[in-house]
């Protein structure tokens, strides 16, 4: 019959929870039933299993020690809202009145559209008997008023050489561009015996006598008359002259 082996001196001193399972697991082992026969082996003297438990001991507290539980570092995570709170609040971005695009662009970088009137209406060549001259003369003073061109009054006839040749340099590209931007241009017949057309030259031209065709008269847009070539004398009728004639006056 197998007789349990006595555990040595009970321990006194105190143990961590963990240590003291590893020590108890250790007694049991030690101290358990023998599964040897009787006689084939001496239990250990008691003094080896006394001497033996300190050295248990020890490693049983460095094994706690060594715990990764117990050494574990706090976690770096922060809280999302300790986060939130030491982050500085950004600052709204502040509203700036839209920057004006220079003279000639848009704020995109093409260019604007020109402010400048369009080009005046050119009549053709010749002279029209039945057209209301009176009217067409309002017509236009009110247009430069509108738009601050000079009125250019032409009183000609349909006949008269002088009045052709300087039809055919109006048509001419450089001079149908002067008076397209500085002028409207009116032309007047005086050469079919209308009464209301000769008071009309009359008004415009006052210092009578005989006229010499064409007959220039330059109105401001105000209606003050700059000049009548029926007293100043009518440039030549050449691009160069007429051209001279026509930047002098314009507006």
């Amino acid at each position: 019959m197998l007789r349990p082996v006595r555990c040595a001196a009970p321990l006194k001193m105190r143990l961590p929870l963990v240590a003291a399972a590893l020590v108890a697991a250790g007694l049991t082992t030690a101290c358990g039933p023998s599964s040897q026969p009787a006689g084939s082996a001496a239990p250990a003297p008691a003094g080896q299993s006394a001497r033996s438990l300190p050295s248990e001991t020890a490693s049983a507290t460095a094994s706690v020690g060594a715990s990764p539980t117990a050494s574990a570092p706090p976690s770096p995570t922060a809280s999302p809202s300790a986060s939130a709170a030491t982050r500085p609040a950004s600052s709204p971005t502040p509203s700036r009145a839209p920057s004006r695009a220079p003279s000639g662009s848009t704020a995109g970088g093409k260019p604007e559209a020109s402010t400048a009137p369009a080009p005046a209406r050119i009549p053709g060549p010749g002279y029209d008997a039945s057209a209301d001259a009176r009217q067409q003369i309002e017509a236009a003073l009110r247009a430069a008023k509108a738009d601050g061109r000079t009125v250019l009054l032409d009183f000609g006839a349909n006949w008269c050489g002088n009045c052709k040749a300087a039809d055919k340099v109006f048509a001419q590209p450089a001079t149908a561009s002067i008076l397209g931007a500085d002028y409207h241009l009116v032309k007047i017949d005086i050469g079919g015996g209308s009464s209301a057309n000769s008071a009309l030259l009359r008004t415009y031209s006052p210092s009578g006598g005989t006229y010499t065709m064409p007959v220039l008269v330059a109105v401001s847009s105000s209606g003050k008359v700059l000049t009548d070539t029926h007293a100043t004398g009518n440039p030549s009728l050449t691009s160069d002259g007429i051209n001279s004639f026509l930047r002098t006056w314009a507006s």
